[in-house]
C-alpha cells in the first residue's frame, strides 16, 4: 500500500495545532517555543518509525500530550515530557541531550517513564520491574505518573492493531495496576476507560452485549432522569442554589462485574446510572449546600438508610469528596444521587493534577484540607515502601496494590488520634502503625473497651487500645492476617533476623556432625543432605537441624544411602523456557487437540477451558504450557507478571475427547425439578453427568452439576435449553 506523505505531514500538524489551541490556557510566557522545539525534536527522532496500525509513530506522543493537557490538566512541563516521553527508549537521543536541551526536570520526568533495559532471570517480571521503576519517582514528582497514565490510555485505545496475546497481555496489566493506579490518583474518568477497554479486548463479546443494550435503553433513561429531577430542580431553585443535574451512566466494565458477582443478567440491574448534582457554592459554603441538597433530594425520595456515603465530612485520601445516597424513584427503582460543587467535580473527574491546582488556589479559611493532607500522607507511605530496597519486583507490586489501592479504614488512639489504615487491617496492623516496637511485642487489644486477638479486622470508627508484653514476639501466622505494607515489612525483617540466628546454629550442628563422620562441609556433601532430605535450599536444611526437624543421627544416613540429586531449582530444568516459548511463538503458537503437536501442556485445573473457549497458553517452570481461560482468576495475574511467558493458542478443529464443565442452577424448588433437569441433559442432549449435587432451603432450590461435554457450543446449547425449564431462575458456567 503506497503511503501518502503529504496528506500524513498535513495531518501530524493538525494535530499539533489542535494540542496548542488547547494548551493555551496554561501557556505563559515562552511556552509555546519550548513546545515548539519538543515537538520537531520528536518529529525527527520518530521520523522514519511507525506504529503497528501503519500510522506514523510521531501520531503516539502528540496523542499523550493531548491526553495529559486536556484529560488531565497537566501544565506546559508535562506536555513537553510526554511528546518526548519515547525518544531517549526508542531513538538515538540520550538522556543528557534532553537535559540540556529542555532542563533538568523534563529529563527526570522521561528517565523515570524510560523503560528498564537488560536481562533478568526468567523468575523475574519485566513488568514488575518496570513498574517499580516507575513508582520510585512517584515522591518526586507525580507527573511521571500522569504521564505514564495518558501514555497506557493511548495504547488501550489504539489495541486494535495489536496480535491477540500482545491485546491480553496489555489488557491484564492495564487491570493490575494502571487502573487501580488511576483510581488511586482519583482520575476516575481514565480509570473507568481503562477497565472498559480491558473487558472489550478480553471479553468481546460481553462489551458488545452490554454496549448495545446501553444504546436500546437511552431513550427510556433519558425519559426517567428527566421525570426524576423535576420536583428537586424547583426545590433547589427556591432555596437559592445554583446547579447543574446531569445522569451518569454506569460503566460497561462495572455492570458486568455486577452481572458475574450477583449472577443476573443486564435486565436484572437496576441501578444502570447515577444522577449527579453539582453545585456552584462558595468555598465556605460547600459543605452546608451540599446537605442543602440532600435534605431536597430526600424530602420527594425514600433514602436507602445504608447507603449514605459522607465523602465530605471525610475525603477518601485521594481527595474525592462527594455525598452519595441511594433513594427509591417514583417508579420503584433504587437510584444513586451524588452531591457535589464544581470543585469537587474537578477533583473527581481529574484527581491528583486539579487536587494541586486547588491547593495552590488562595484557601479562605487559611487551613490546610483534609483531602490535602490525605494524599500526602499517601505520597509519604509510598516513600516508606521505597526505602526499604530489598523487596523483589513482585513483592514491591504486591505490596503496592494491596495497600496502596484499596479504601481506608479510620480509627482512633485512647487519646483520641486519627490512625488510617488500609481497608482490612487488624489490631496488629494499627500497633506497627504506632510504633514498630509496640507491633513486636503487641499481645492483644482492647477495641471499644472489649478484648480482641491481633487478628481482629477494624471498622470506621473503633477505639483501640494496643496490650504488649516483653515477652512476645513475632511469628509467621502474623504475616497470615496483616495487610498493611509497614506490619508486613517490620514482621518479615524481624524474622529474617531470627532465621539467621537458627540457621547459624543449625549449620554449626551439622558441621560438627560431620566432622564426628570424618566427612568434609563442602557443596557435594551439602548437595546430597539437600536431596535425601528433600530441602528447598540450605537455609532450610540448616533451620529443620536447629529445630530438630531434622536430628543430628540422620544427618549419616543421607551419606549411607544411593545418590539422588533432586532438580529443585527453575535452573536445573532440562528444557529452557526461553527457547520452549522462542519454538512455539515461531511455529504460530500451539495447536490445542493436534495429536502431531510435540509440546506438553495441560488443562489448568483454576479455570478448565472447553474447546471453544477464549483461551492463551503459559509456559510454567515445571509442568509444560498450561492453558487458562482469558476469564480465568488467574489470567490477569499472570499476564501482568509473566506476559513474556504467555503463547497463542487456538483450538484444532475436532478434538474426540470430552472436557469437564460445571453448570450452577437457581430456580424455585418444586416435585420433580431435579427429573426435569437430568432428563434435559441427559435424554435430549445426550450429556454425561458426572456429578450433582442439590441443596434445597426456604423454596429456592441451587445445584451443581460436573458434565462431559465436547465444546464450548455444545455447553452454550445446555445452557439455552436449561433456561426455558420451568422455575429454573438463573444458569452459569463454573470455573
Amino acid at each position: 500500500m503506497e503511503i501518502d506523505l503529504e496528506k500524513e505531514n498535513k495531518e501530524i500538524l493538525r494535530r499539533y495545532r489542535k494540542l496548542l489551541r488547547d494548551a493555551k490556557p496554561i501557556m505563559q510566557e515562552g511556552d509555546p517555543l519550548i513546545i515548539k522545539k519538543a515537538f520537531y525534536t520528536a518529529l525527527e527522532a520518530h521520523k522514519d518509525m511507525r506504529r503497528k496500525s501503519g500510522e506514523p509513530y510521531i501520531y503516539h506522543p502528540i496523542a499523550v500530550a493531548q491526553i495529559a493537557v486536556e484529560e488531565i490538566g497537566l501544565g506546559t512541563t508535562s506536555l513537553v515530557a510526554a511528546l518526548l516521553h519515547d525518544v531517549v527508549e526508542d531513538t538515538s537521543l540520550e538522556l543528557r541531550d534532553i537535559k540540556r536541551d529542555f532542563g533538568p526536570k523534563v529529563a527526570k520526568i522521561i528517565d523515570g517513564l524510560t523503560k528498564i533495559s537488560g536481562v533478568f532471570d526468567s523468575r523475574s517480571s519485566l513488568q514488575a520491574e518496570n513498574f517499580r521503576k516507575m513508582i520510585l519517582t512517584l515522591s518526586d514528582d507525580v507527573r511521571v505518573i500522569l504521564i505514564k497514565l495518558a501514555d497506557r490510555l493511548h495504547n488501550m485505545r489504539t489495541l486494535d492493531s495489536m496480535p491477540r496475546d500482545k491485546q491480553l497481555k496489555i489488557a491484564s496489566e492495564t487491570i493490575f495496576l494502571y487502573a487501580p493506579l488511576a483510581h488511586r490518583l482519583g482520575l476516575y474518568a481514565i480509570k473507568t476507560e481503562l477497565e472498559d477497554l480491558y473487558l472489550k479486548y478480553t471479553n468481546t463479546e460481553r462489551y458488545n452485549s452490554i454496549s448495545q443494550k446501553i444504546k436500546q435503553t437511552q431513550a427510556a433513561r433519558d425519559k426517567f432522569i428527566s421525570d426524576f429531577i423535576i420536583p428537586i430542580k424547583d426545590s433547589l431553585n427556591k432555596a437559592g442554589l445554583k446547579f447543574t443535574i446531569k445522569g451518569r451512566p454506569k460503566s460497561i466494565f462495572s455492570i458486568n462485574k455486577k452481572m458475574d458477582k450477583q449472577g443476573i443478567p443486564f435486565e436484572q440491574i437496576y441501578d444502570l446510572f447515577a444522577i449527579r448534582i453539582i453545585l456552584d457554592s462558595e468555598p465556605e459554603e460547600e459543605k452546608s449546600d451540599c446537605w442543602k441538597a440532600y435534605s431536597i433530594v430526600t424530602d420527594f425520595y425514600k433514602p436507602s438508610p445504608d447507603r449514605l456515603r459522607d465523602w465530605i465530612s471525610t475525603p477518601k485520601a485521594n481527595g474525592y469528596e462527594s455525598l452519595h445516597t441511594t433513594v427509591m424513584s417514583g417508579t420503584g427503582q433504587w437510584v444513586e444521587v451524588q452531591i457535589r460543587t464544581h470543585r469537587m467535580d474537578d477533583i473527581a473527574e481529574k484527581g491528583y493534577a486539579a487536587h494541586w491546582k486547588y491547593k495552590e488556589a488562595p484557601n479562605t479559611t487559611g487551613k490546610a484540607t483534609p483531602k490535602q493532607n490525605g494524599l500526602e500522607q499517601w505520597i509519604q507511605k509510598v516513600r516508606e515502601m521505597i526505602e526499604r530496597n530489598d523487596y523483589s519486583a513482585l513483592e514491591f507490586v504486591a505490596d503496592f496494590r494491596q495497600n496502596l489501592f484499596n479504601e481506608e479504614v479510620f480509627a482512633f488512639t485512647p487519646k483520641g488520634k486519627l490512625v488510617t489504615l488500609p481497608n482490612g487491617s487488624t489490631a496488629l496492623d494499627f500497633a506497627f502503625e504506632i510504633h514498630t516496637e509496640i507491633g513486636v511485642h503487641c499481645l492483644g487489644a482492647k477495641v471499644n473497651q472489649k478484648l480482641v486477638p491481633l487478628s481482629h479486622k477494624l471498622n470506621n470508627g473503633d477505639q483501640v487500645e494496643i496490650l504488649t508484653s516483653a515477652k512476645q514476639k513475632p511469628s509467621e501466622d502474623w504475616l497470615k492476617f496483616v495487610v498493611s505494607s509497614k506490619a508486613r515489612a517490620r514482621i518479615k525483617d524481624y524474622l529474617k533476623d531470627d532465621r539467621k540466628k537458627i540457621a547459624a546454629e543449625g549449620k554449626s550442628i551439622i558441621e560438627r556432625k560431620l566432622k564426628q563422620i570424618k566427612k568434609d562441609f563442602n557443596a557435594e556433601s551439602l548437595q546430597k543432605m539437600l536431596a535425601y532430605f528433600n530441602a528447598k535450599n540450605a537455609i532450610e536444611l540448616y533451620i529443620d537441624v536447629a529445630r530438630e526437624i531434622i536430628e543430628p543421627k540422620e544427618i549419616k544416613r543421607a551419606f549411607e544411602a544411593p545418590v539422588i540429586v533432586k532438580k529443585i531449582t527453575e535452573e536445573s530444568i532440562a528444557i529452557n523456557p526461553d527457547a520452549a516459548i522462542k519454538q512455539i511463538q515461531d511455529s504460530g503458537g500451539l495447536v490445542i487437540g493436534d495429536n502431531l503437536q510435540s509440546v506438553d501442556y495441560s488443562y489448568a485445573k483454576c479455570c478448565n477451558p472447553i474447546p471453544g473457549d477464549d483461551v492463551f497458553g503459559f509456559v510454567s517452570v515445571s509442568e509444560g504450557v498450561k492453558i487458562h481461560r482469558t476469564s480465568c482468576p488467574n489470567a490477569v495475574e499472570l499476564m501482568s507478571h509473566y506476559g513474556y511467558r504467555v503463547i497463542k493458542v487456538r483450538w484444532a478443529n475436532q478434538t474426540d475427547l470430552p472436557f469437564q464443565a460445571g453448570i450452577y442452577l437457581k430456580g424455585a424448588d418444586r416435585m420433580g425439578i431435579v427429573n426435569d433437569v437430568t432428563r434435559v441433559i441427559s435424554n435430549e442432549l445426550k450429556v454425561n453427568i458426572r456429578s450433582i449435587l442439590i441443596n434445597t432451603n426456604d423454596g429456592v432450590f441451587e445445584g451443581k452439576i460436573t458434565l462431559d461435554v465436547q465444546d464450548g457450543r455444545q455447553f452454550d446449547r445446555l445452557c439455552m435449553k436449561m433456561k426455558t425449564i420451568p422455575d429454573i431462575i438463573s444458569v452459569s458456567r463454573i470455573i
